[in-house]
């Protein structure tokens, strides 16, 4: 399977700063202005209400605005690179150039099991041999030989090395070539790979096991790299159970197993989850006494009685950055400023439409903080219509087969399994989409890579 890039300059994503503000102020209030947080927050409207659907943010420009979210604030409120050991690294950014410490490799060595040998053959054997990790062997001369192996330091004035399968000894113990040698064979000289303070990787790049092993072999113990960013995630809601059965008109709670490492998969530290139902001091306690850079709540974003994420938000001065977006599933998602550097994410109860929201505003913003690159843009054409809302985007799970993306059933915003066989969500347009027709997918952390290799 192949899939296309689409990226172009005009990509909501690329836009910097205050074109994402435009755009969201031409959506969000009348004249083109942005409603003061105070004239937002005295709306009487609810999430479902034709008021809130104008209100809400179209799905492109509210990724947009998370992405900015995480580039705003003063340089004081964001973490700084941490020095971090190799072992640790991994799934990180870095946040200095990986310049190499030494030459590699550091010393002529021999690319082959075999011998090192001088001058022509045919050679006269040592009777003592080469191994790796030993100081340097004695100097070789002209019509002498020595075993070695792969790795070892090569003798001085040795003209080449001779590989096991290349050569044979006769009956006086003299070493034969089997084949045509010439000078410097098979031998690794001091600095092929690089020399010391060749820049290997500038800053920016994420640390892979290929990363890590290539810095341990520049010499490196330690990286500098960016940090990555702490969630706290606070499931709400009273109806949740944490074992067994559906019982009682209660359900289990699917969030909570689900977000933490969905969340690690996308490069975050989550360093807490709170159980909290519906308690709204509990919530108030939560929020306020939070350090993390991000928070994470679980439903309690619509207009219920019991749904008090709003209602803090207001209590405590927070910043509405994103109150509503369009897309199905998932509309009464939200983004907020907190403090300073520190942001909430407000996902909806509903499994696939929190899905929808992790995605749509927690993903760019985690992504920005931790300084990683954005993924391109890919597009496949669907082997089956999908329907569309009429106004709002929507994201539904696809598989990829070949080089088409095939819809799944089970896609309502309760509904968990279609999403849990999926390869990626394709984002259908207002009004849906023909068969054949290319779509923006947005592929899941773990699905072309294996289960654990993108929880870092």
């Amino acid at each position: 399977m192949t899939a296309r890039s689409t990226r172009t300059g005009e990509d909501a994503e690329d836009l910097d700063v205050e074109e994402v503000l435009a755009l969201v102020n031409e959506h969000n209030g009348p004249g083109g202005q942005v409603p003061s947080p105070a004239a937002q927050r005295t709306r009487p409207a609810g999430p479902g209400t034709p008021e809130a659907h104008h209100r809400a943010t179209p799905w492109p420009e509210a990724r947009a605005v998370a992405v900015g979210a995480a580039c705003s604030g003063s340089p004081a409120a964001r973490r700084g690179p941490v020095s971090v050991p190799l072992d640790a690294a991994l799934g990180l950014v870095l946040a200095a150039p990986l310049d190499a410490l030494t030459d590699l490799p550091s010393f002529d060595t021999s690319a082959m099991d075999g011998w090192a040998v001088a001058g022509p053959g045919p050679w006269d054997v040592r009777d003592e041999g080469v191994l790796a990790g030993h100081a340097e062997p004695q100097r070789l001369t002209d019509g002498e030989a020595v075993r070695i192996a792969t790795g070892a330091r090569i003798p001085p004035d040795t003209t080449a090395v001779l590989r096991t399968e290349h050569g044979r000894t006769d009956t006086q113990g003299r070493l034969h070539a089997l084949r045509d040698m010439h000078h410097g064979q098979d031998i690794r000289p001091r600095g092929q790979e690089c020399r010391s303070g060749d820049r290997l990787l500038p800053v920016g790049t994420v640390v892979t096991p290929a990363v890590l092993g290539l810095a341990a072999a520049a010499g490196y113990d330690t990286l500098a790299a960016i940090p990555r960013p702490r969630v706290e995630v606070l499931v709400l809601g009273d109806e949740l159970l944490t074992e067994g059965r559906p019982r009682d008109g209660l359900i289990r709670d699917a969030l909570g197993p689900m977000l933490p490492p969905w969340l690690r998969a996308l490069g975050a530290e989550v360093t807490a989850v709170r159980r909290l139902g519906d308690d709204a001091k509990a919530l108030h306690k939560a929020v306020t006494g939070s350090t993390a850079d991000l928070i994470v709540t679980t439903g309690g974003t619509a207009a219920g009685p019991v749904d008090h994420v709003h209602p803090i938000l207001e209590r405590i001065g927070a910043e509405l950055l994103v109150d509503g977006v369009k897309v199905r599933p998932g509309h009464p998602m939200l983004l907020a400023r907190v403090a300073e550097g520190r942001h909430l994410v407000g996902l909806p109860g509903n499994p696939l439409a929190a899905v929808s929201g992790l995605l749509t505003l927690a993903e760019p913003l985690l992504r920005t903080l931790a300084g990683r690159p954005d993924r391109e843009t890919y597009t496949l054409p669907l082997r089956d219509e999908a329907h569309g809302h009429p106004y709002d985007t929507r994201l539904i799970p696809v598989v990829l087969r070949g080089e088409q993306a095939v819809p799944l059933h089970y896609n309502g915003p309760a509904m968990l399994r279609g999403i849990a066989a999926a390869d990626a969500l394709a984002v259908v347009p207002p009004g849906g989409a023909r068969a054949g027709e290319e779509l923006e997918l947005l592929y899941l952390p773990w699905a072309s890579a294996g289960i654990g290799v993108c929880f870092t």
